[in-house]
């Protein structure tokens, strides 16, 4: 839809079929567990036309942030960006429906035929996956009450012991919300396979100030790092970086972001179990990737939080032959990385300019081990300035909530911003350097 969204609007002759599995507009979103919350700020989400949230929280444990939309906000803004969508004349949308390629087989069984000149745009590449849609990864033995994520909820109040499986933000969500359920944090075992790097929430927000002076201490650690490790220690000592247990180096760097007071609360649990990824649970035990095996409460509620989030698949040219591959361009914003995409398509003419849209947007990777991570932001940093060498391109980025680096035109005069930019301008070179050399 951010895809979608940018093309029409900067191609007045474009039109556009949105051709859906799910029963409506917002994707995995609808499947989401009901307690789910963006982990970063709602107005790098969304599509570029329509800000999705865009206020600063004033009470809670993140009063001063930019606020995080949950699923029925979500879901909302969805279904409102499909009718502005819609009302252009020029945005269909078939949902329950599928494409064979040759065609568009709607949930009537009605089927369309795909013109010849028509371009396929492949959002599905790297669709993350929802536990509640997919088995768990897990032998799982009789008598173990096992559920997905999303139905916590309901078994929550009648459990006295959790088992949560998994390392990412599902898993940190699905703890962060027994705690504040009263759940004893001694009532709770964690398996995490791996220990992740996570990044400090009030460092990645939608202000030019704080979100460049967040990439230049970034910069100025990886200009400084001698190895990997040694970057993530720096970038930890920076503020940018949070890990779960200051006694262990993790080696897991997807990189979602997390507030200082679910951190510290994720710190009280103290059954943590780090032997691997879970290969079999039996009623009352857990059987682990090294063949040893734990031993718990047998009417534990084991949570599975281990669906692939984010999906690391080959890098593909955007524009190919088959089909425009969606994926991310700057490091780590799928929803700017999309409209960028739709907007280079809409301004750059038909199929013959296909490599200069390339040119312009390469692929970025997602972060999965501090290697990713670190490849993802030196890919991103090149790709930024790639497209930003198109003054039309960067004055749209520029206007563009979604893109997190953003100085808009009329952006009031900032001393913080100005120091922040001449720190980063004076790191870049050496960091990209460091970073290429270090992911080689």
């Amino acid at each position: 839809m951010a895809f979608t969204d940018a093309l029409v609007d900067h191609d007045p002759t474009a039109r556009v079929t949105l051709v859906d599995r799910r029963d409506g507009p917002g994707g995995h979103w609808r499947a989401a567990y009901p307690f789910v919350r963006l982990h970063q700020a709602s107005q790098f989400y969304g599509v570029a036309s329509t800000v999705l949230g865009g206020e600063r929280q004033t009470t809670g444990p993140e009063a001063g942030l930019f606020e995080r939309a949950g699923q029925p906000q979500i879901v909302a803004y969805y279904e409102a960006v499909l009718a502005r969508l819609r009302g252009t004349g020029r945005v269909e949308a078939f949902f329950g429906a599928d494409h064979t390629g040759p065609e568009v087989v709607a949930a009537t069984g009605e089927r369309y035929a795909v013109g010849p000149t028509t371009r396929v745009v492949d959002a599905r590449y790297l669709a993350p996956q929802v536990p509640a849609e997919h088995p768990p990864r897990f032998a799982v033995g009789d008598g173990v009450r096992l559920v997905a994520v999303n139905d916590l909820p309901g078994v929550a109040a009648d459990a006295d012991r959790f088992v949560v499986v998994g390392s990412g933000k599902t898993a940190t969500d699905a703890v962060v919300w027994l705690l504040g359920q009263g759940v004893a944090p001694d009532a709770v075992t964690w398996v995490r396979p791996r220990e992740p790097w996570m990044l400090d929430r009030a460092r990645v927000q939608p202000d030019p100030a704080v979100f460049t002076a967040m990439t230049a201490d970034l910069m100025g650690a990886a200009a400084a790092a001698t190895d990997l490790d040694d970057l993530f220690v720096r970038l930890e000592a920076a503020g940018v970086v949070l890990r779960l247990d200051r006694s262990l180096t993790p080696t897991m760097a997807k990189a979602p972001t997390l507030g200082q007071w679910e951190l510290d609360l994720l710190r009280t649990v103290e059954d943590v179990v780090r032997r691997g990824r879970l290969r079999a649970i039996e009623r009352g035990r857990l059987v682990l990737e090294d063949g040893s095996s734990v031993a718990v409460h047998p009417d534990a509620v084991v949570v599975d939080c281990a669906a692939d989030g984010l999906r690391n698949r080959p890098l593909v040219p955007i524009w190919g032959r088959g089909a425009i591959t969606l994926q991310p361009v700057r490091a780590g914003f799928p929803c700017f990385g999309a409209a960028l995409v739709g907007y280079v398509e809409a301004t750059r003419g038909g199929r013959d300019r296909d490599e200069e849209k390339n040119r312009l947007c390469p692929p970025s990777p997602l972060g999965n081990t501090t290697n990713d991570y670190a490849r993802m932001t030196l890919v991103g940093a090149r790709n930024a300035a790639s497209f930003a060498s198109e003054p039309d391109v960067a004055d749209w980025a520029n206007r563009v909530a979604l893109n997190p680096a953003r100085v808009p035109p009329d952006a009031p005069p900032s001393p913080e911003l100005d120091e922040a930019r001449a720190r980063l301008a004076a790191v870049r070179e050496p960091a990209l350097a460091t970073l290429a050399r270090l992911t080689a």
